[in-house]
C-alpha cells in the first residue's frame, strides 16, 4: 500500500463554484465583512457541494474512531491503560459531554472498534467492530502494529468513509474514543513537524499533572527515536508509532477527500491522523474544517502546518468530538445563511438603457 496514490485520486473544491458563491453574497446587499468567517464557510461548503447557492447540512454524523494504547501503561494518561471501552460506554450511554452535544443538535454517532481492549461481548450491538487487535503496541519499545494490520486499518477507514458518502452524509464530524492518544498524537505530529518533544507535549484531555506530564514527555522522545526511521513512508510511520485507530482514521480522511466529504476536525488526534494524510496528499486539508483550538500545542502545529485556522477557541479537552460538535451549529448557520438571504438580481442592459433613457427625456 502506498498513501501517495492518493495525491493524484484527490482534487480541490470546485474553485468556479466558490467564485460563483462568492458573487451571489456580493449581490445580497450585506456589507462585504458583515458576517465575518461565516461567508468564507459558506463558500467552502458550496465549493465541496459544486453547488450555488449551498444546500444546508442536513445529514451530519459523528464518527468516532476507539482504541486502546500499549504507551497508555507507562502512566502518561490519568485514565487507567486499556480503558478506552469504558468511553465507548459512556458515549453511548448518553453520558459523555459528546453524547449530549450530538443528542443536542440531533447528530447520528457511529462508534467504530480497531483495537478496544478488552472483550468483544462486553460491547453493546451498536459498536462498529473493526478491530485488527486489543491494544496497540506500546511505541517505546516496539512496533504498534504489523504492517499488515496497519494496511487493514487504513483499508477499513477508507471503506467507512465509502459507506458514509454511499449513504447520504453530507458532513462528518471527526472524533476519537481512546487512552494514550494524545502521545501517539505527540509522536507523529513532533516527527513530521520536525521538533523536539518537550514542545508538542501537552496535559491530555484528563489534565494530567507533573510527573505525568514528565512520563509523557519521555515517552514522546523514545517514540520518535523509532519514528524517525520511518519517515519515508505513511504507511510505515504508522505502524511504528501509529495505532489502529490512528491508521484508520487516516484511511477515512483521505478516502472522504476523494469522495468529496467535507469534515470537522476535533483534537489532537483526528490533527495527528490529518497530518499524516497531509503528507500523502497535500490538497487533502481544503476537504477539512479545524472544529475548535484544544489547547493541546502539537494540535496548534499540525493545524499551522496544514494552514488550518480554528473555528473556536474555548480551551475545550474532552475529546470524543466535543469541540468539533460545537462548531457544527457555526457551519449550519453560514449554510443557512448563503442558502436563504435574498439576492438582488443584476439589471439586464436593456432595462438600464431604458432607465437612462427616462432619465434624459425629463430633463
Amino acid at each position: 500500500m502506498n498513501l501517495d496514490d492518493f495525491g493524484d485520486l484527490i482534487q480541490r473544491p470546485d474553485g468556479s463554484v466558490r467564485r460563483g458563491a462568492e458573487e451571489r453574497r456580493e449581490r445580497t446587499g450585506l456589507a462585504p465583512s458583515a458576517l465575518g468567517r461565516l461567508d468564507e464557510l459558506a463558500e467552502w461548503l458550496s465549493a465541496a457541494q459544486s453547488e450555488v447557492p449551498v444546500r444546508p447540512i442536513s445529514r451530519p454524523k459523528l464518527v468516532l474512531f476507539a482504541g486502546d494504547h500499549g504507551v497508555a501503561d507507562l502512566d502518561v494518561s490519568a485514565r487507567p491503560a486499556g480503558s478506552a471501552g469504558e468511553l465507548v460506554r459512556a458515549h453511548l450511554d448518553g453520558e459523555s459531554p459528546a453524547a449530549i452535544l450530538a443528542r443536542q443538535h440531533g447528530v447520528p454517532t457511529r462508534i467504530v472498534d480497531m483495537s478496544l481492549d478488552c472483550e468483544r461481548a462486553g460491547l453493546p450491538a451498536e459498536v462498529t467492530d473493526l478491530r485488527v487487535r486489543h491494544s496497540s503496541g506500546r511505541v517505546d519499545l516496539e512496533d504498534a502494529l504489523t504492517l499488515h494490520e496497519t494496511e487493514q486499518a487504513v483499508r477499513a477507514g477508507m471503506a467507512l468513509a465509502d459507506e458514509e458518502a454511499d449513504s447520504g452524509t453530507d458532513l462528518v464530524v471527526l472524533g476519537d474514543l481512546s487512552v494514550g492518544g494524545t502521545t501517539i498524537a505527540g509522536i507523529l505530529i513532533a516527527a513530521l513537524c520536525g521538533t523536539d518533544a518537550s514542545v508538542v507535549t501537552g496535559r491530555g484531555g484528563a489534565h494530567i499533572d507533573d510527573l505525568a506530564w514528565m512520563r509523557k514527555c519521555a515517552a514522546i522522545r523514545d517514540g520518535l527515536r523509532r519514528a524517525r526511521p520511518a519517515m519515508g513512508d505513511q504507511v510505515e510511520l504508522l505502524s511504528a508509532v501509529g495505532g489502529a485507530d490512528f491508521a484508520a482514521t487516516t484511511g477515512f480522511l483521505l478516502q472522504c477527500s476523494v469522495r468529496r466529504t467535507p469534515v470537522i476536525l476535533d483534537g489532537v488526534v483526528s490533527a495527528a491522523c490529518a497530518l499524516v494524510a497531509h503528507r500523502a496528499a497535500f490538497r487533502a486539508p481544503d476537504w477539512w474544517l479545524a472544529g475548535h483550538a484544544s489547547g493541546e500545542p502539537a494540535q496548534l502545529k499540525a493545524l499551522d502546518r496544514m494552514g488550518l485556522d480554528p473555528l473556536l477557541d474555548h480551551g475545550v479537552t474532552v475529546g470524543a468530538g466535543a469541540g468539533a460538535l460545537l462548531a457544527l451549529p457555526l457551519v449550519r448557520s453560514a449554510a443557512e445563511l448563503a442558502a436563504q438571504l435574498p439576492v438582488r438580481e443584476p439589471e439586464s442592459d436593456a432595462s438600464t438603457a431604458a432607465g437612462a433613457a427616462e432619465i434624459l427625456e425629463a430633463t
